[in-house]
């Protein structure tokens, strides 16, 4: 399936270009209008040309080495489940040998449906240029539809080049009406933002419970050989295990995990090598599993428990999700190449290989991986076993802390450091305090249930739920951005949601036997990531209701008592329309202003990469001596904040940049003005020519004509906080080049959040308690934002929602 309807492309690239070419040449007219707009479109042109994240595009020595690179990142979490599989789905003695065939039957066609046919060829396509998971997936929806629940959308975001433009087709018709359903809807955006929710905190459930019940699976083979050991002696190795996986944490993915990969080839050829052997050995026949009536029969012949066992058989697809949220990382090619031509077949064989011992030592089903290894490739096996264990925790937490990265970015989380561990791959971070949440929870776990197949009960849930969340989303995706034909989606959705229901509704049946556990650390995380989504938006729409009006902004001007001091003020915000109320809280507490006040917002986007040519848009408040910016720095789910050296450099630069654009808009500067500016700019240091620019990476220079106003704003004196008329592009620039010499100050809105008197009971308990207990225990907005503390100017104010 493509994301795009490949009907009269060609005519769509023409339609494209001679659109572009029009708006080109009706600019001068746009760009007078959009000026009464309080919106930052004076540089919503700027766009650069270079290419959006798609690592798709590669050669095939590249693609080889990014499949070879994936084996030990993704799939160590499902190539480990053969170790427990079996014996999770025969908790009991097995009744009938033929039920080993109906068993088998189900783990074959439930690997090919769904991480090969779904996920392989299907989901992986539904990407977000190059980057996979959940929040891809909701960041896509809410690209093409206006869904979400912060109402910060700007024009200007859909000129960024990681946004995909539309391509007209046949089944477009249906498409918008869908989306005008979505968009009108008010429990829409709420219900796709809950489940993009549940879904995070099922991932983080299942970081918990893999690193449990893989090292306490792999540990517990050392009974074979070691028979003194007992179980506590397992349980106390396990957690000695853990301790060690979560302290390496620091060190990153890129170290951790990557170098690893030799091992979990080797294991895959260590369990597709012992169950060819397997079946060799002790029954060929056992390849009738292929036929899927086996299945049937295994029902008809065990009922309600062959419902049941079907918790331990979704076991065997644990870690599927990895392939699409680990994808930033490879390409869709490469995880094709190395499900298909290595794990697929490795665990076919492994899974054949162990229920053909079992036909002939079904007693020993509780220990069947151990039991099945050839006597003299015991000890390799169990060494290597280990290590692929700690390689699929691996995964799975590296997981969880990119996923809360993604969640932190949509306002969805509470503050939390994130260090970014690998300068080759953004994505790849560490997160302190949710690594060592996870760390004793996973200890806790494994304290408490001591075998694998309590964990079992509960690790099943939190695979499915994942799962079945991705279904619905990527449906969605298919209708509404994919367009493809209703059949198509219709087919897809009743084959994986019935299949996953299914495994769903068999595990929920273990509730109580271990299948709260998930559900209680969901539910938890839930709660917590909703308060914080609520207060958020709630203080949003509180700054863009009590926004600075224009006659404040003239009286401001005229006040003979406000001082403009040396240096450049960064007045931080969130809101991206208009002046935030904070500003007069400040002015009446400290009348001074600095000599150039920039209002920075920091706004997320829903893309995974926004570039750097891209990040910075700015517009100057009115009159422009005053000045005052408006600015909003745009980044994407996946990138960094920057250091606060290089943010100020990068910020001053596309500043100056600006204004010259600005002050050639307004004044109409002949060309040969504008040389003699560059000279001189250039000659004082102070020009940022392109190519310096680009090597930097701040903004570019662009080339496009001056843009013509409907008409054109004079410098004036005044007696009030102007300090200095405006005379020329050169000496504007000159100013704010001087004002960065003086000094840099970040204001940063101190703002308590509490409730309106008016409020019930309820909401004064979330945000006056709840609320304000996240926000006192989480980190601050100036060590987020990494504001150093000797530049940091704190402003408080009390906001009520």
């Amino acid at each position: 399936m493509e994301d795009q309807a490949p009907e009269h492309e060609a005519d769509t690239d023409e339609a494209m270009e001679t659109t572009k070419v029009d708006t080109l040449k009706e600019r001068k007219v746009s760009w007078a209008k959009l000026r009464r707009v309080d919106s930052l479109n004076m540089e919503a042109g700027n766009v650069s040309n270079v290419q959006s994240h798609d690592n798709s595009k590669v050669d095939w020595r590249m693609t080889l080495l990014l499949a070879y690179q994936s084996v030990g990142v993704i799939y160590g979490d499902i190539g480990t489940s053969p170790l427990y599989v079996y014996s999770s789905t025969f908790t009991n003695k097995i009744p009938n040998t033929d039920d080993i065939l109906g068993v088998l039957s189900l783990i074959i066609y439930t690997i090919i449906l769904s991480p090969m046919l779904k996920y392989v060829f299907i989901v992986l396509r539904a990407n977000d240029n190059g980057d996979g998971g959940t929040f891809a997936l909701y960041s896509l929806i809410c690209r093409y539809a206006k869904v979400s629940l912060l109402p910060n959308h700007q024009a200007e975001d859909k000129e960024l080049s990681n946004y995909r433009l539309e391509t007209p087709s046949n089944r477009l018709g249906r498409a918008t009406k869908v989306k005008a359903k979505l968009e009108k809807s008010k429990v829409a955006p709420i219900v796709l933002l809950l489940l993009t929710v549940l879904g995070t905190s099922m991932v983080i459930g299942d970081g918990i419970l893999t690193p449990a019940i893989s090292v306490l699976s792999a540990v517990g083979g050392i009974k074979e050989s070691a028979k003194s050991l007992n179980q506590d002696a397992i349980v106390g190795i396990s957690v000695l295990i853990l301790i060690c996986l979560f302290s390496a944490q620091r060190f990153g993915t890129d170290k951790v995990g990557y170098s690893f990969a030799p091992i979990i080839l080797i294991w895959f050829s260590v369990i597709g090598g012992i169950g060819i052997y397997n079946l060799f050995k002790h029954d060929i026949k056992i390849l009738r599993a292929f036929n899927p009536i086996y299945i049937i029969d295994y029902f008809k012949r065990n009922g309600k428990d062959g419902y049941i066992s079907l918790g331990g058989v979704v076991l065997c697809i644990t870690g599927t999700e990895a392939m699409f949220a680990d994808l930033g990382h490879f390409s869709v090619r490469a995880v094709q190449i190395s499900f298909s031509g290595v794990v697929f077949p490795s665990l076919l064989c492994a899974y054949i290989g162990q229920a053909a011992y079992l036909t002939k030592f079904p007693e020993n089903v509780a220990d069947t991986f151990y039991k099945s290894i050839p006597h003299a490739m015991y000890w390799p096996t169990f060494v290597v076993a280990v290590a692929a264990s700690i390689i699929a925790s691996q995964a799975m937490i590296s997981g969880s802390f990119a996923i809360i990265s993604q969640a932190l970015s949509l306002g969805c989380f509470p503050r939390v450091k994130v260090v970014h561990t690998s300068t080759k791959y953004e994505g790849q971070v560490y997160i302190p305090e949710l690594n060592y949440m996870i760390m004793t929870c996973s200890i806790l776990v494994t304290v408490a249930f001591r075998t694998t197949e309590k964990i079992g009960h509960a690790y099943g849930i939190a695979v499915v739920a994942v799962m079945a969340i991705t279904t619905h989303l990527t449906s969605l995706i298919m209708l509404i951005i994919w367009k493809i034909s209703v059949w198509k989606i219709i087919l897809f959705y009743m084959v994986f949601a019935t299949l996953e229901l299914t495994y769903l509704s068999s595990v929920l049946s273990k509730f109580v036997q271990g299948g709260y556990l998930p559900l209680a650390f969901s539910f938890c995380l839930m709660t917590m990531m909703g308060i914080w989504h609520y207060v958020y938006r709630g203080r949003y729409m509180f700054e863009l209701k009590n926004k600075v009006s224009s006659s404040f902004m003239k009286d401001l001007v005229k006040n003979q008592y406000i001082n403009r001091v040396p240096g450049i003020g960064f007045l931080y915000s969130e809101l991206v329309e208009g002046i935030p109320p904070i500003f007069p809280h400040f002015i009446s507490n400290i009348p001074s202003i600095h000599s150039v006040l920039v209002f920075v917002s920091i706004k997320h986007i829903p893309i995974s990469k926004v570039l750097m040519e891209e990040r910075f848009l700015f517009r100057q408040v009115e009159p422009r001596d005053y000045r005052m910016f408006r600015c909003v720095v745009r980044y994407g789910y996946k990138d960094a904040i920057q250091p606060s050296e290089e943010f100020e450099r990068q910020l001053i630069q596309n500043l100056i940049e600006f204004v010259r654009h600005e002050y050639f808009f307004f004044e109409g500067n002949t060309t040969e003005q504008t040389t003699n500016d560059d000279a001189r700019l250039a000659h004082s240091g102070i020009l940022v020519k392109e190519r310096d620019v680009s090597e930097s990476g701040a903004s570019k220079v662009h080339s496009e004509p001056p843009r013509v106003s409907s008409g054109s704003i004079r410098p004036r004196s005044s007696n009030g906080i102007i300090s200095c008329p405006i005379q020329g592009a050169t000496e504007e620039m000159e100013f704010i080049q001087r004002a960065a010499g003086d000094g840099v100050v970040y204001l940063l809105g101190e703002t308590d959040v509490i409730a309106e008197p008016k409020s019930s009971i309820f909401k004064r308990i979330i945000v006056n308690y709840i609320y304000y207990f996240l926000r006192r225990n989480f980190r601050q907005g100036e060590k987020a934002l990494l504001i150093p503390q000797s530049k940091l100017l704190r402003v408080g104010m009390t906001y009520e929602i």
